[in-house]
């Protein structure tokens, strides 16, 4: 019944290893089905050269286990809540890669810096604040979903647009439509972090990118410019 979601978590699971995202196993590929109202979600614990598609835990957007005889992933009630509020979200990725989770034990947004930031999103990478004491000490992966959503809510950010996000002393998330689009967004994500922690050391006075070269981007990101697709 669902063996299409398992064997795709588990397929973007793996890619997490390959591209240099997790070390040990801190990280986590689930992938939804909306008709069903379950996602598939990598279990707790279990270093990455172990899983299989079997392996993987399904569990319904509450946040309960539905089938898997293994404790899953201990970010699992953030992905459920995500996957509750955002109709939109079809796969979602969490990674303690290095460049992404510095930032986000800044406390900062990642600046659009240049034209690969831009091809992918026209504002920062955000940075959700650390969560209130309040929230820490309650149900705190439950919290942590809301945290991600009550900063977009008052950033006025669009989830469908803006794919990804730090959360403050924590790390990042992404996600999309699909499992590997959330992987893909992910290193982009920690490929952008790294681009601009070199560009501050660089130049600690690095300017923003220029607002005419983050329309172009998106622009050709949307279709609308006439050589959209020449590159």
């Amino acid at each position: 019944m669902y063996t299409a979601i398992k064997e795709e978590a588990y397929e973007c699971n793996m890619q997490l290893p390959k591209l240099g995202l997790v070390l040990f196993t801190f990280g986590n590929v689930s992938v939804a089905d909306r008709e069903k109202g379950v996602f598939a979600i990598k279990p707790s614990g279990i270093p990455y050269e172990e899983l299989t598609p079997d392996k993987m835990v399904i569990v319904d957007f509450e946040g309960n286990i539905v089938e898997g005889n293994l404790r899953p992933s201990s970010d699992t009630k953030t992905h459920a809540v995500l996957y509750k509020h955002w109709e939109g979200i079809g796969g979602i990725t969490h990674t303690h890669s290095t460049y992404g989770t510095a930032w986000a034990q800044s406390q900062r947004d990642i600046p659009i810096f240049g034209t690969t930031h831009a091809d992918h999103l026209t504002v920062d990478i955000p940075c959700a604040p650390p969560m209130s004491d309040e929230m820490i000490v309650g149900n705190y992966e439950y919290e942590t979903g809301f945290q991600i959503m009550n900063h977009f809510e008052a950033q006025e950010l669009d989830y469908k647009e803006v794919e990804m996000v730090l959360v403050g002393n924590h790390a990042p998330f992404a996600w999309g439509k699909t499992g590997i689009k959330s992987v893909y967004n992910s290193a982009v994500l920690e490929t952008v972090a790294q681009m601009a922690y070199l560009t501050e050391q660089i130049n600690p006075k690095a300017p923003r990118l220029k607002d005419a070269l983050i329309k172009k981007h998106y622009d050709r990101k949307h279709g609308t410019d006439a050589y959209y697709g020449q590159e």
